[in-house]
């Protein structure tokens, strides 16, 4: 059995599917299927029940895939180990796009202040990250503890998490936008007013939670419409969009607080809102696996908050 038979396979295992997964890798489907085949006869038993369309684990598979995630982690904590301090690492990290957004670029410092290496970002709804990781594909999977607390069967004994702080939704508008033409943000970028004006303008909101993926309707970016119903303008899913509509100043947005580190864009406090949003977010890896650079890079987070509480 080689460690590139593995990587494919653990790919194949993740999609149910030969196209998908190599698609993933860079790869042919042929060259995919070939190489489950060599790892098929290595092992002398088949690691998939072919007589369906998909791609299933049978029992064999299963427990290879649990297994493999180990020998993956173990054979990069062996390379890194072996060219020491010229390692060079790569931190595998999924979640939200807009909680990577938030926290990618503090990975990334804090990654390049003692390793050499590259922060991947892989931008996923909150439980197919905590899946990814469940299944090694990640080293670190970034979300909020709302989907930590209902993970029930799906948390492992193996995990570990550090807080990251919290993200409070809020009402985000461009410089453009008519409102900001009548009212001036003050020093802390921010405009103070009642909800009612605010309320006469348009919207663009997701139709998908843009944590956790949930379709809700006009509902999903966790406004209380059945409390103070808006006029929505725009429905859509993918961020960037959204932040395109703000950005012209064609709608508003309910957002969480990250996108107002865009330049342009500022917040609109509404003194008489009757509800508000904050959600924890927190770093979660699996500690049995995780390589011991990742083990330092945790330490070296957690110590730099510490510091920053007690000044």
């Amino acid at each position: 059995m080689n460690l590139s038979d593995l990587r494919v396979f653990l790919a194949v295992a993740r999609h149910s599917s030969l196209l998908a997964a190599a698609e993933q890798l860079h790869l042919t489907p042929s060259a995919v299927s070939k190489a489950l085949r060599r790892l098929e006869d290595s092992l002398s038993s088949p690691l998939f029940d072919r007589s369906t369309r998909q791609l299933v684990l049978n029992a064999a598979g299963q427990l290879l895939r649990e297994r493999g995630q180990h020998l993956m982690a173990l054979a990069a904590q062996t390379e890194a180990d072996l060219q020491g301090a010229s390692a060079r690492v790569g931190l595998h990290a999924g979640g939200p796009a807009i909680l990577l957004w938030r926290d990618g670029p503090r990975l990334a410092r804090q990654l390049r202040a003692s390793f050499e290496g590259t922060v991947h970002l892989q931008a996923m709804y909150e439980e197919e990250a905590l899946r990814a990781l469940a299944h090694g594909e990640l080293n670190v999977a970034i979300v909020t503890g709302s989907v930590i607390d209902g993970a029930g069967a799906s948390w492992s004994a193996e995990w570990d998490r550090l807080a990251l702080g919290s993200t409070t939704l809020q009402l985000v508008a461009s410089t453009s936008h008519p409102l900001l033409k009548q009212h001036r943000p003050d020093a802390s970028g921010t405009v103070q007013l009642p909800v009612a004006q605010v309320l006469q303008h348009p919207f663009a909101c997701p139709t998908r939670s843009l944590l956790g993926g949930q379709d809700r309707g006009q509902r999903s970016d966790g406004w209380r419409d059945d409390v103070l119903p808006r006029q929505i303008a725009y429905l859509a899913d993918d961020l960037q969009l959204l932040l395109g509509f703000v950005r012209r100043g064609e709608a508003l947005a309910y957002l969480p607080e990250a996108a107002l580190d865009e330049a342009g864009l500022v917040r609109i406090r509404t003194r008489d809102c009757p509800f508000s949003c904050t959600e924890s977010v927190w770093l979660v890896w699996n500690r049995s696996t995780a390589p011991t650079w990742l083990g330092q890079l945790i330490v070296q987070m957690a110590a730099a908050d510490e510091a920053a509480r007690l000044t």
